[in-house]
């Protein structure tokens, strides 16, 4: 179910687009934000790389919940469509993969998709995507090994054990991003001190409101970490959590091995 419920209970080229992240996505530190960027489409008839999600990540939130389409065509198949909002009532955010100018102009954006089945792209019309945000964070989570490691511009800035669902109730691998960042208040809760909400869903049918994998507290029972004892979501000791919430933004890839 959603988790605030659940808590009641394109640059020509890739070097291009190196020279705006590293000009504008800032150093590591201590804070949650990504920076705006601005790309130049390709020419008519060209793609353009936008993210490679190890290095750079580029991101944007909706204008307008238009049609997502199979091919960058208007005419091609609508298979699905934009949401303004994700389950908890926050800004949807979509990873940006590539960007593509048809013969009359029009700009196109290949986007990663949240919701059932995971792993979905499609292609939407640029102008219904708002202001491109750059992150050179990543997220990687061993579910072998029980460990996440998170990178800054493709070296290794941390790692930590992790608690993951149940041979029964597994968290499903992929590549997937933090769609939500949510300070949880109450230090009774579960989940303090944070909550973050991913594009990863869960294999349980049942699970209400489409199941959503959250990063988040230890559950208080800091000792099943690490381990395999969740529906899915991924646990974290408090302190952890608490780190990976400040450093890395909305918009962040995940890699779920």
């Amino acid at each position: 179910m959603p988790i605030r419920n659940r808590l009641r209970s394109g640059p020509r080229s890739m070097l291009g687009l190196a020279v705006l992240v590293s000009a504008l996505a800032g150093a590591p530190g201590a804070q949650a934000a990504a920076r705006y960027v601005t790309t130049t489409p390709p020419a008519p008839g060209a793609t353009a790389p936008l993210s490679n999600e190890r290095t750079w990540t580029l991101s944007a939130h909706v204008v307008y919940a238009g049609i997502i389409r199979s091919k960058p065509d208007r005419h091609s198949h609508a298979f699905a469509r934009l949401r303004l909002f994700t389950e908890d009532g926050y800004p949807e955010v979509y990873v940006v993969l590539r960007a593509y100018t048809d013969a009359n102009g029009r700009e196109w954006t290949q986007i990663r998709i949240p919701g059932r089945p995971n792993g979905r792209v499609g292609w939407v019309a640029r102008d219904l995507l708002g202001r491109f945000r750059a992150t050179r964070w990543r997220i990687v989570v061993n579910r072998r090994t029980l460990r996440m490691a998170v990178f800054w511009n493709g070296k290794r800035r941390w790692r930590r054990p992790v608690g993951i669902g149940t041979p029964h109730t597994p968290t499903p691998a992929g590549r997937f991003w933090i769609r939500e960042r949510i300070k949880v208040g109450q230090r009774s809760s579960p989940y303090w001190p944070y909550a973050l909400g991913t594009a990863d869903y869960s294999t349980l049918s049942e699970w209400p409101g489409g199941g959503v994998v959250g990063i988040h507290g230890d559950w208080n029972q800091p000792q099943l970490i690490p381990g395999r004892p969740s529906h899915g979501c991924i646990r974290m000791h408090d302190r952890d959590i608490g780190w990976l919430a400040r450093h890395v933004p909305v918009g962040t890839p995940l890699r779920v091995l």
